[in-house]
């Protein structure tokens, strides 16, 4: 399946894209292993007016300076000293819009993906949250910066459409110190799917 083309990214709006992210499939091929998933849940970051963003206010640094680069972009960062997030860098050239991918249905690669975090059988855990979902697919801080168009991460689309009616739009998870900005919903899932990280209550 081809890739999804760097026109996709380089629209101005994160929401529209995030929410056509669902239903997409995140793709690696790490150490000779093909592994995918579905999306099925993932969070927007609207850039320098968003709190809950590393690039809020203009921020830069050695870090953040990836979500500075052109739509396409692969920002992988760690967080807590353990996880290692992947994003997806959207928008033109220095308008650091990004989009966190939090959960994927595994297709491709189970074997592979168990390995890696070390399970015996294929369940929810496995890559419901943007942490085991990095680590499921062999995802690591070291392919921050990639191109997804050439690189060797990327998002398929393979003709599966998301309604409308079945994103359901949250707020997100772990922002609680961006005060106004943890309260917007900019977190969408796939209503119904197993493979989400975290239902509302």
């Amino acid at each position: 399946m081809p890739r999804l083309p760097q026109s996709f990214y380089l629209r101005e709006d994160v929401f529209q894209i995030t929410k056509e992210l669902l239903g997409k499939f995140l793709v690696t091929k790490i150490n000779g292993h093909i592994t995918s998933g579905m999306i099925t849940e993932a969070e927007a970051y609207h850039g320098v007016i968003d709190r809950a963003s590393h690039a809020y206010n203009g921020r830069r640094t050695s870090r953040t300076e990836t979500m500075y680069a052109m739509g396409g972009t692969a920002y992988v960062y760690i967080c807590y000293g353990i996880h290692h997030l992947f994003n997806v860098v959207t928008n033109e050239k220095d308008i650091p819009h990004a989009i966190l991918i939090r959960g994927i249905e595994p297709v491709e690669g189970i074997e592979a993906m168990l390995k890696r975090r070390m399970k015996k059988k294929l369940e929810y855990s496995l890559t419901s949250g943007p942490g085991v979902l990095a680590k499921a697919l062999g995802i690591h801080v070291k392919h921050s910066g990639i191109s997804l168009m050439n690189g060797t991460i990327w998002i398929e689309d393979r003709g599966l459409k998301i309604s409308s009616t079945k994103i359901i739009s949250t707020k997100r998870v772990g922002v609680e110190s961006a005060k106004e900005a943890a309260h917007y919903p900019y977190r969408f899932f796939i209503k119904d799917n197993h493979w989400v990280s975290k239902r509302p209550k």
